[in-house]
This record gives C-alpha cells, structure tokens and sequence, in this order.
C-alpha cells in the first residue's frame, strides 16, 4: 500500500439486473465467473488495502463467497454503480475508494496503480483513466466510451459517440493521441465520492448514460491518467467468447513467459 497509512479501498459493484445482459458477473470465463477474474486483479495490487464486492443478489454473494472473496450486500434503489460505492463508504472507515466495474477485466493489476499512485499525489478529488484508441470499430462502438481532456488532464467531456469529431476525415477513423478509450474505473476522496452521490442526476448524464456526467455538469473536476495497460470488457452476451479467447492467450504467454524467467507486461 502507498505511503504507509493511506488507505484504498476498492469497491466492485456487480448488480444481477443488466437491461444488455442479466447475471453478467457470474459469466463464466474459462471456468471463473467474471467477477473472479476482475476481483483478482484488484486483490493483486500492491497499492490496495481492502477489495470487496457491493451487490444486492444473493447469487453473486455467494459465487464470491465460493472463492474466497469479501463481499457485501448493499440493497435498495442506487441509480448507479457509482451511488453503491457511495453507501459502502458510508459503512466503512477509509481515505480513498476506488470504483472498479465488474465488466472491466484488467489484465494485470498495475493498471489499477496507473490510477492509484498519481491521484494519491495529485490533490484532486476524482480521477479515471484513459487509453489511446486503436481502432476505429471501438471510435463508432457506442458501448466503448470516449473522453476528451483539456491541457492539465482534465476531462472536458465522455460521450458514447465518436469525440472529438473531425470535420475533414470523411472516413472516420481514430487517431492515436487524439482519440482516448475512457476505462471502467474511478477514485475517489471520500469526501468527493459522498458529495457526488447526494447530487441530482443531470440531464447530461440521463441522456448519454454516463453517470461521470454529473460530476462534470455540476462542477466537480475529474483527473485523468494515460495507462497503457490492457483490460478487456463485456457488455454484452457476444462479447464473451472472444474475452474468453483474450483471456486464455494472456493467461498461455504470461505462464510461458515465466517459465522461461521472463516479464511479460501486458
């Protein structure tokens, strides 16, 4: 854990309910639920002192339960993952939370620290992370969210649509260092993470789905840091197959890798 006393508590909230795809943290790949997988990436970090997950279905409790997981259940009507993260920080002590979303799979636990040690030194109350585009499918994909930020790493704006839009490029194709995939993760202050939870949903973040939105529409600065790590997501029931053949590749080069005494990053 960083600099000694400062505590990071990351919070996975995995609702049963999906309108895209009901039950997706207990899709299993390759033999684990999904929530296992993005559990034990975050349980990996050396910059983590606490993870459990926040869910309301005593199906997922118990799948966490079964691997050996801390978990809690956390009901009532949370208009996002985000609110959920917010109730479980009001029933623990901690410094920081980290909201880290079930279907984003890191595939190797410094990603969760591309977010963690720069925010722990950056004085801001909110920060994400974000990755340069290289394909121009996930550019034109509205279920891969794009960020835009100002000179200090800032965000400007997320949309589900392709920003920033360029006017001259008729064939709509993404362009490394402009065009940012933004990751399914945030950290947060305590204090942040409370006030944010007690804002009205902006009409911004109803329209794009986006629940960052509203940190945005009402004032609150949100950091963003480059990671050049990897993670995989799943949004819907067709995405799984090919998670679980990334998956399965990563798992064969790491293990060969360190067979050989070597250091696979990926």
């Amino acid at each position: 854990m960083p600099k000694g006393s400062r505590s990071v508590t990351v919070v996975i909230p995995a609702r049963y309910g999906s309108s895209r795809f009901p039950g997706k943290p207990l899709v299993k790949l390759n033999g684990k639920p999904m929530i296992q997988h993005v559990y034990e990436r975050a349980v990996a970090c050396r910059a983590v002192s606490d993870v459990l997950v926040a869910t309301d279905d005593e199906r997922i409790k118990q799948a966490v339960e079964r691997f050996g997981g801390r978990v809690i259940m956390v009901t009532g009507d949370y208009r996002t993952g985000t609110d959920r993260v917010a109730a479980v920080a009001r029933m623990f002590a901690g410094e920081y939370f980290l909201d880290l979303q079930g279907d984003e799979i890191p595939l190797t636990s410094e990603l969760l620290t591309d977010l963690i040690d720069p925010f722990l030194e950056s004085g801001a109350g909110m920060g994400t992370l974000k990755r340069v585009m290289d394909s121009t499918e996930d550019l034109l994909n509205s279920a891969v969210v794009k960020v835009v930020t100002d000179a200090r790493d800032n965000a400007l704006y997320f949309s589900r649509s392709p920003i920033p839009f360029v006017r001259d490029d008729q064939g709509m194709q993404a362009t490394g260092g402009l065009h940012y995939v933004h990751l399914g993760l945030y950290i947060y202050t305590k204090e942040t993470l409370l006030r944010f939870a007690a804002l009205p949903t902006s009409r911004l973040e109803d329209a794009e789905k986006l629940e960052q939105l509203r940190a945005l529409d009402h004032g609150i600065r949100i950091r963003v840091w480059e990671t050049k790590h990897a993670s995989l997501r799943v949004d819907r029931p067709e995405d799984v197959p090919h998670v679980a053949d990334r998956l399965q590749q990563f798992t064969a080069i790491k293990r060969e890798l360190e067979n050989s005494g070597m250091f696979f990053k990926p």
